[in-house]
């Protein structure tokens, strides 16, 4: 089987503070992160990665850490051709000042995506939230930008509660569902039906595999082969420094195979968006 140098459709850029997680000591387990722009273009030379989305690193309950990284991204998208930036923002009411000022680079060259995140706090449900949801995808709606989710079982980043954004926004606003769920029920919800009941909707809804638990992408895979869509809406993503590139890279070519599927997957659709 040949296996394809893919398009990376999300990675994280910038080191975030260390944090006593859990009540332990504090710790930096995303060993990985890179600080530097020079640092991301040496991996991508390794990798042979010829398209990249770099994103905000973020996972510490200080959300100034994850917006002060914005102009770094920017300025690695406009220091190599194969950088893409995506912008931090932020759903809760109390970080709406911060909010305002990332979204006034939405239309800076080389921007693609809006992050937002429930990890952190907030919720689509909450009608505190709703009116920087609005903001969010009225600024993607204004600059075509794809808004980049994250997903996870149980809590506010559940499928059951980004389903609400799907309802609300994903008509004429792209969605991307990082993580396919990020678990065994958020597979099953989004694989099992919804995924493909939003697609023949006509919503806009994009997901990756990173994180994604072994069986879900052959899964995966296997349906959009027999229902014949959403072959355009899946991609690769490592999610380094949280993922493992070579470890997603290896399960993905191998329940895509080598055929139409695989290109799509691991090339042709972040072109599509972010290309």
């Amino acid at each position: 089987m040949t296996v394809l140098t893919p398009h990376d459709a999300h990675r994280h850029l910038g080191v975030l503070p260390s944090y006593p997680f859990y009540g332990g000591p504090p710790v930096n387990p995303d060993i990985a992160a890179r600080e530097t722009i020079r640092q991301l273009q040496d991996d991508l030379d390794a990798e042979g990665t010829e398209l990249t989305l770099a994103i905000p690193n973020y996972g510490v309950p200080d959300v100034s850490a994850s917006f002060a990284l914005n102009p770094l991204c920017l300025e690695a998208a406009a220091a190599d051709s194969r950088i893409r930036a995506g912008i931090w923002a932020s759903p809760r009411p109390q970080d709406a000042e911060l909010t305002a000022e990332a979204l006034k680079l939405a239309g800076e060259p080389g921007v693609r995506v809006i992050k937002i995140s429930f990890l952190l706090g907030g919720r689509a449900s909450d009608p505190e939230c709703r009116p920087a949801l609005d903001r969010i995808f009225a600024t993607a709606r204004e600059h075509d930008l794809t808004v980049h989710v994250h997903t996870s079982p149980g809590g506010a980043s559940d499928v059951d509660e980004i389903g609400n954004l799907v309802d609300w926004y994903a008509d004429d606003v792209r969605l991307h569902m990082v993580h396919l769920g990020g678990g065994m029920s958020g597979h099953i919800k989004l694989i099992g039906s919804r995924f493909f009941d939003w697609i023949s909707a006509g919503k806009k809804v994009y997901t990756d595999t990173s994180w994604a638990i072994g069986f879900a992408p052959r899964w995966m895979a296997a349906e959009i082969e027999k229902r014949g869509i959403g072959a355009d809406r899946v991609l690769f993503a490592s999610d380094e420094p949280w993922g493992d590139r070579a470890g997603e890279l290896a399960r993905l070519s191998a329940a895509t195979g080598d055929g139409e599927l695989a290109r799509l997957v691991l090339r042709g659709n972040a072109e599509a968006l972010y290309g």
